[in-house]
């Protein structure tokens, strides 16, 4: 008691879980800077990423003007790598070492433990990390050093007399024929360090664009660390039993794991499956048991857990056949996998398993040499296909496992038609790939003109009737609506009859709620955004008074003012972007909810001095016609804008600018560090070329 005294709570914190950024969050951690290097935007020259390998690299420019750079090792180097003769390949083109490159590795194998905190208003908003990368300096320019030194060597010693020619052009060749490889084999070449090395190697960089701490992109993209919803259904991973915080909080240690027995890897734990997200539990559950009923699924789970959760998660892995969930084709075979079997690749075993998932959807039954005919598929595998859901019958083909659920398709009727837009999409892409004939199409009809007599189910009939009933009422109620409209057309012929105008309303569950884009709360309507006509220079309420209208001129000036004194250079889709943030910052009646449209944005960047710059787009560019109009502030009132006017000349005639080709225009009067403080405020650099704000297209 005097303990709990003397250490009084003095406040309480409440904790948010942030899922906007899930799976994209990472820490970098930067090695101690040099003296002549700072961490901030303008030594960001260029970045690139390896997702899979969770591998960066970044290229960071070094302060040659820094009293603690020695100038004279930075020629030396080089000069090392690339020689006297500077062209486009060289790695430093202003024959100085200016620029050191940085590359990642993991410093955790592990970092579900860690998370990015934010504390705001009282309230502290947590972020997993996927990630923790610990960048170092790379020295691959010493390897393009010496192997320009090995170069060298080997053309001085290229004076070999004659004799030595002959001698190396007569050879001995020895012919060896390679045997099958087994499959042990195939599996020790597979984990060998080779070919994990050559794997890596072969995947490609994606490179990336980096915005500075102040850019608008970097400030919206920070307000996902706060959790969007504080709802209790955003937050179900919080919401644990004593036993499990407690478990989670003391974890049993590592020694007790390791005594224990390992269990076979086709042997699934429910202790060891009940302490991990609900998202992985019902994937490996689904992955284990192929085919399963929702309410199967939700007493696996165990009491308590919210069904409205388990329906999002379970979308992801799973689809729906006949009320019951099946696996999806990409969680058992994933990618760059292939087939035991055939060494098919995993996307045509996705195809083939898909075309069959669909036929189940269509009717119960399924042939198994008409799956063979049209995904050309080998035996082996088409049956691994059919086992997953099926059961076969003597002499009538594949039925599938389980009966219909019923239960199921009337309480979620919003998930039953979600999922049948999906399995539309999917028939469209099978068609395209398998060509599938009408007869494919269609569900098989049963003979009944020979043998023995259809026998069927009460069951059976009771679907039917309902079927035909539900037919009929469709037919009734259009004949009754054409008759109603008949009718109000003649009484009343000039005016619209609103009671007749009837909204098409879709099922929404109370357990689902619907995705919504980032962008409908900013409009709000019309009247809070962008008019999309041009020529509209009205609100929706008739024309604005004079000082409504000059009112409204102000406040737009004003915000693209001090827009383009912070950016420079926009593109139009980004200017309409930053005005919808901009609206949705402003209190509820503003003068600016009146309605501005495209037009009336686009005057006042020329009013206030701005000039659009024709950017040569290349021709098969898929930019819309708002990326397409550029827009430079052409007058800051600084010692840059002859500069920057400089360098909207140069982009005018080109797309895309190497750096050298910039700096050679403004090194006259520059020294580096003003060059890329021009360039920070007009350009960015990707793929190591540099181009004007907004026009870069991946």
């Amino acid at each position: 008691m005097a303990n709990e005294e003397d250490d009084p709570i003095i406040q309480e914190i409440d904790v948010f879980l942030a899922r906007s950024l899930l799976e994209k969050l990472y820490l970098f951690q930067y090695p101690i800077r040099p003296a002549s290097m700072t961490y901030d935007d303008v030594t960001h020259l260029s970045a690139k990423i390896k997702p899979k390998q969770q591998k960066v690299e970044l290229e960071m420019a070094i302060d040659t003007l820094n009293p603690n750079y020695c100038r004279s090792k930075g020629e030396q180097i080089a000069l090392n790598v690339d020689g006297t003769c500077t062209d486009e390949t060289s790695t430093y083109s202003s024959k100085l070492m200016d620029k050191q490159t940085f590359c990642s590795s993991q410093a955790a194998s592990n970092v579900s433990r860690y998370a990015a905190a934010v504390y705001r208003k009282g309230e502290l908003h947590l972020t997993p990390l996927h990630g923790i990368l610990q960048l170092r300096p790379s020295f691959t320019y010493l390897d393009k050093a010496d192997a320009k030194h090995r170069e060298r060597e080997a053309a001085n010693e290229g004076g070999d007399s004659s004799q030595d020619e002959a001698e190396d052009d007569v050879k001995q060749i020895t012919v060896r024929f390679s045997r099958p490889e087994t499959e042990q084999a195939r599996q020790r070449r597979v984990q060998s360090y080779e070919f994990l090395q050559k794997r890596q190697a072969e995947e490609h960089w994606v490179h990336l664009h980096y915005y500075g701490l102040k850019d608008s992109r970097s400030e919206h993209e920070r307000q996902y660390l706060f959790s969007q919803g504080h709802g209790l259904a955003e937050n179900t991973e919080l919401i644990k039993s004593p036993s499990e915080y407690l478990m989670m909080l003391m974890p049993p240690s590592v020694e007790e794991e390791n005594n224990k027995p390992m269990a076979p890897s086709n042997v699934l734990s429910m202790a060891q499956l009940r302490t991990l997200p609900l998202a992985d539990q019902i994937k490996i559950l689904m992955k284990n048991v192929k085919v399963m009923p929702f309410a199967n699924l939700m007493s696996l789970l165990g009491s308590g857990t919210d069904s409205t959760a388990v329906l999002r998660c379970i979308q992801q892995v799973a689809m729906l056949v006949q009320g019951n969930w099946v696996v999806k084709s990409d969680v058992l075979y994933p990618k760059d996998t292939s087939s035991p079997h055939s060494g098919v690749p995993a996307e045509v075993l996705c195809r083939g398993r898909d075309f069959v998932m669909w036929k189940f959807t269509q009717d119960r039954w399924v042939v198994r040499k008409e799956v063979a005919a049209v995904t050309k598929l080998c035996p082996e595998d088409v049956k691994d296909f059919l086992e997953h859901m099926s059961v076969a019958r003597i002499n009538k083909g594949w039925e599938f496992m389980l009966p219909y659920d019923e239960d199921f398709v009337k309480k979620h009727p919003d998930i039953v038609q979600r999922q049948r837009m999906l399995w539309m999409g999917i028939q469209a892409k099978l068609e395209k790939v398998y060509n599938l004939v009408k007869e494919h199409l269609t569900p098989k009809k049963q003979e009944t003109q020979s043998g023995h007599p259809l026998l069927v189910s009460g069951e059976q009939r009771v679907n039917m009737a309902k079927a035909k009933v539900k037919q009929s009422y469709g037919q009734l109620e259009k004949e009754f609506q054409k008759q109603k409209a008949e009718l109000k057309s003649n009484d009343t012929s000039s005016k619209i009859d609103v009671s007749n105008i009837r909204i098409k309303e879709e099922p929404v569950s109370d357990e689902e709620p619907m995705d919504t884009s980032v962008y409908e709360g900013l409009n709000n309507g019309i009247a809070n955004g962008l008019h999309a006509e041009e020529d509209s220079m009205d609100s929706l309420n008739g024309h604005l008074p004079g000082s409504c209208s000059d009112r409204v001129a102000q406040e737009l000036k004003a915000f693209v003012s001090s827009t383009f004194k912070k950016q420079f250079v926009l593109t139009l889709s980004e200017l309409k972007r930053l005005f919808n943030l901009h609206l949705a910052s402003l209190p509820p009646g503003h003068i600016l909810f009146s309605g501005i449209s495209d037009k009336m944005l686009q005057d006042m960047v020329l009013d206030i001095g701005c000039k659009q710059i024709l950017v040569p787009f290349p021709p098969q560019t898929a930019a819309s016609p708002d990326e397409l109009k550029v827009y430079a502030l052409w007058e800051a009132g600084d010692i840059y804008d002859q500069h920057r006017q400089v360098l909207l000349e140069i982009f005018s005639k080109n797309y895309r600018v190497r750096r050298n080709v910039i700096q050679n225009q403004l090194s006259q009067d520059l020294n580096k560090q003003e060059v890329d403080r021009v360039l920070k405020d007009c350009c960015v650099s990707y793929g190591g070329m540099w181009y004007l704000k907004g026009t870069v297209q991946s």
